[in-house]
């Protein structure tokens, strides 16, 4: 545990940090929202270096081998000035980070104020640049930048289709990855994922010329969700980040918000225990319904003041435009957008998304697409996998989600067939919950066990999710309704949508499947379980995970990241966007959590050791963000919400935001660098401050020899 003297005599640094008036003024008074101790709080020091467009979050950051930033404008306000009013992809021209681990290759940046400052892309040094944007023309005229296509080659947009979209078509860049194909890292593919549904990740060819500037090749570029073998696997939704693998590949993470089953803190055994889904279901169990995005309404319609918040309907936007993806006759729509007529012919399965991608042969003409379903389904807002080749962590996003870790048997690349890789799924657990609510978050280290969830390999869990292939709309009905949807759609649509609440969606795995794992689990441990029920923590990861005690109640946990190359005595970053709802200790929460923190609107940045073994044990906060009432003089230079993490290679942090702005005195999103206090690139003099001499392979960089396999 952090000792919180310590704490408390590094305020004078903290302030000099984030600025002169965050030590001792005191937030608001807003019982909703009380002053938490330390409270913005840097054990470090954070610089603000850039300020993105109004509308836009800072998303996708990239750092190439020498030293220029690029990052992504994910959908920016249309109502700025070309050419900021539409999304793209841009790197700041004349600046390059100097890898040295100090914060001072740049002057930090001001505060945007200006309606000039604050509908552009701004940089401390260097000018923002765009190397692509949306919906241009690429592979040779005959795709939009980020646009997804039907098999016959249709753009799939509102303008060509009724129904529901998660987003604007190409109006959410978001994780860049840089694959180089030359030996000085001058040329090469930039990959993109585009957070929409269905999703896609775009390759494009860049270079850099003589004079150090970036240019792209849309000519050549090809958006990857067109190709036959992403679309042989269902393709991809809510592409949110990433990463590049030690094996240089993008890897691509599924955001997939529709999968809970249960809302917020509820588990399977509370809606068993009550005999009723009332109340606690979630998205998931209305996959296959049809108009899924609508149940939200419907609910409210069916239970008046006793409806329930079903936590990821909004996600279920562009379920019906994926089916037209995979190649489904695009069916009769209301004037309202309501479907009228349920999709029966084509329907993508609910266990197929919810993963993260491995783009393997990324400069092959057509590169071939793996998903780790071993891995297990969340809402993947990244992955980070260790130098050992074998050891991931994952954060899934949302509310009352978390943090996962697998561990594969062998080095994941080491698999000529990457179906072959077999490994261990495991769920975290808080175990000095008792301390945690004493203490400020910023003065507490959570400590954690990993509890196992299971064992497979990507290809058993593939076969257990391929039996819930060829389940459509029309099954939701005849298998929930006892009118004729034929007859009566809307009387069989409000039976069916009624049996799901009460019972479960019988379609997919049900209550009492994963009841059964869980008891049989905690008598015989996760090898013990029959062999039908291996697959509910793969499938079911979060579910599974609540039932048997796991810690899943961080809030939007939103970035994880270490050094390339990272080794035992670095540092892994976790990025919680908030800390609040089920892990907080306000009222109407209290005892929902296994850990009761005050809370912290603004989030946390927590980092980890690597041990030995690559396990991390401890999650230390280096970075809490402020109170949702803290006025302007507090919250303009503090992180807030933190999305995004990326660690350079001298050990430095760069912190993106997507950003509720709270007090601040301006709209937009910023990026951060924060530079730990024992940074010990191993470029600076050992005799310089900040050089942590225990740990001589903390914050190194890169080494050539890393991405040769």
């Amino acid at each position: 545990m952090v000792d919180l003297t310590r704490r408390n005599l590094m305020e004078v640094s903290v302030a000099a940090a984030l600025g002169a008036s965050v030590t001792g003024v005191a937030s608001a008074a807003d019982p909703d929202d009380p002053d938490t101790p330390l409270a913005p709080h840097v054990d470090g020091e954070l610089k603000r270096f850039s300020s993105t467009a109004l509308g836009a979050e800072v998303t996708g950051p990239f750092v190439f081998d020498e030293g220029s930033l690029l990052y992504s404008l994910q959908h920016p306000s249309r109502d700025n000035p070309a050419p900021y009013d539409e999304a793209g992809i841009g790197y700041f021209s004349g600046f390059q980070f100097e890898f040295d681990g100090s914060n001072d290759d740049f002057d930090e940046l001001s505060t945007p104020q200006t309606n000039a400052e604050q509908q552009t892309v701004r940089g401390a040094d260097g000018e923002f640049t765009f190397l692509a944007r949306a919906h241009e023309a690429i592979n040779g005229g005959t795709e939009e930048l980020g646009v997804v296509q039907t098999p016959d080659g249709e753009n799939i947009t509102t303008d060509a289709f009724a129904g529901t979209q998660y987003g604007d078509a190409a109006y959410n860049p978001d994780c860049n990855q840089f694959v180089p194909t030359t030996a000085d890292s001058t040329e090469g593919y930039l990959f993109t994922n585009w957070e929409n549904s269905p999703g896609n990740v775009s390759r494009i060819p860049i270079s850099r010329t003589d004079d150090g500037e970036w240019e792209a090749d849309l000519e050549n570029a090809i958006n990857i969700a067109n190709t036959e073998p992403m679309r042989e696997l269902g393709g991809t939704r809510i592409n949110c980040y990433g990463d590049l693998s030690p094996w240089t590949t993008m890897l691509s993470s599924e955001e997939n918000y529709a999968h809970p089953r249960v809302s917020l803190a509820a588990t399977v055994g509370d809606i068993v225990e009550a005999g009723t889904g009332k109340g606690r279901r979630g998205a998931h169990e209305f996959w296959n319904r049809p108009n899924p995005s609508a149940i939200q309404g419907a609910v409210d319609d069916y239970y008046g003041d006793e409806a329930w918040g079903i936590q990821g309907y909004w996600a279920m936007t562009g379920v019906e435009f994926l089916a037209y993806y995979l190649g489904a006759d695009p069916v009769d729509q209301g004037a309202d957008g309501n479907t009228t007529e349920p999709i029966g012919d084509v329907y993508p399965n609910p266990y197929r998304y919810g993963y993260h991608v491995d783009i393997r042969k990324p400069a092959a003409d057509t590169p071939q697409p793996v998903k780790y379903y071993v891995m297990g389904r969340a809402a993947w807002e990244a992955p980070d996998i260790q130098s050992d080749k074998k050891t991931v962590y994952g954060c899934s996003d949302g509310d009352s989600k978390g943090i996962y870790k697998f561990v594969a048997d062998e080095p994941i690349d080491s698999h000529d067939d990457p179906m072959d890789v077999a490994g261990t799924l495991y769920a975290p657990k808080v175990t000095n919950e008792e301390a945690a609510r004493e203490l400020p978050p910023a003065a507490i280290d959570l400590e954690l066990e990993w509890l196992e969830l299971g064992r497979a390999t990507n290809r058993e869990v593939e076969a257990w999710i391929a039996e819930y292939d060829g389940i459509t709309q029309t099954d939701y009905l005849e298998t929930h309704a006892e009118t004729d949807w034929e007859t009566d759609l809307e009387t069989a649509l409000e039976e069916a949508d009624k049996a799901v609440i009460e019972h479960g969606n019988q379609d997919y795995i049900t209550d009492e499947e994963i009841i059964r794992w869980a008891n049989q689990y905690e008598a015989t441990g996760p090898d013990g379980v029959d062999p039908e029920l291996r697959r509910v923590p793969f499938l079911e990861t979060r579910a599974a995970a609540k039932e048997i005690g796991a810690t899943i109640e961080f809030n939007k946990a939103e970035g994880v990241d270490s050094v390339d190359g990272a080794g035992p005595g670095d540092y892994v970053y976790f990025a919680i966007s908030e800390l609040n709802d089920d892990l907080s200790a306000e009222e109407g929460y209290e005892g929902v959590g296994d850990v009761q923190l005050e809370r912290v609107d603004g989030g946390v940045v927590y980092r980890a050791e690597l041990e030995a073994d690559f396990n991390v044990s401890e999650l230390e906060p280096v970075i809490v963000g402020p109170d949702a009432s803290d006025p302007a003089a507090v919250a303009d230079d503090a992180l807030i919400n933190v999305d995004n993490v990326l660690v350079i290679d001298d050990g430095r942090v760069l912190c993106c935001e997507d950003a509720d702005q709270f007090g601040r005195s301006y709209s937009n999103d910023c990026l951060y660098v924060y530079e730990p206090p024992e940074n010990d690139f191993p470029g600076r003099p050992a005799e310089q401050p900040g050089r942590h001499a225990e740990h001589p392979g903390r914050g190194r960089g890169r080494g050539k020899d890393d991405n040769d396999d």
